[in-house]
């Protein structure tokens, strides 16, 4: 009986590691500059950077195009990703879904929604 018990907490425990290295790792591979490009906009809106960064073992970023906006509500589940960031423009709402080095995606606005689509640029 005392063998079956300790089985039945080991596999609780490897279980337990498996998925809390599953979700560092879903994050910790986002980290990086990736640069995007948003369809059907101006073009001084086209492009810019999205920037993840580890802080305090928490994800967080901000947005370069024009101007640096920090991303709010920042989520990381699955290969999904989502924020926001507000400027004098508005609050604009990101969606993605991350495949290896690509994110593609959509951007909410008062001005409608726009596909996005970003790529991991090599570290330096």
């Amino acid at each position: 009986m005392k063998m079956k018990r300790y089985i039945l907490l080991m596999v609780i425990a490897v279980s337990v590691c498996s998925v809390a290295a599953r979700n560092a790792f879903i994050a910790d591979d986002l980290i990086g500059t990736w640069k995007y490009q948003i369809s059907d906009v101006p073009p001084e809106y086209e492009t810019g950077f999205l920037v993840f960064e580890q802080k305090d073992n928490k994800t967080v970023g901000y947005v370069e195009g024009g101007e640096k906006n920090e991303m709010q509500a920042l989520t990381v589940d699955q290969g999904k990703v989502t924020f926001t960031t507000e400027n004098g423009s508005g609050v604009f709402k990101y969606s993605f879904m991350q495949t290896g080095d690509t994110l593609t995606g959509i951007i909410g606005s008062q001005y409608g929604d726009f596909p996005i689509k970003a790529i991991r640029q090599p570290k330096k």
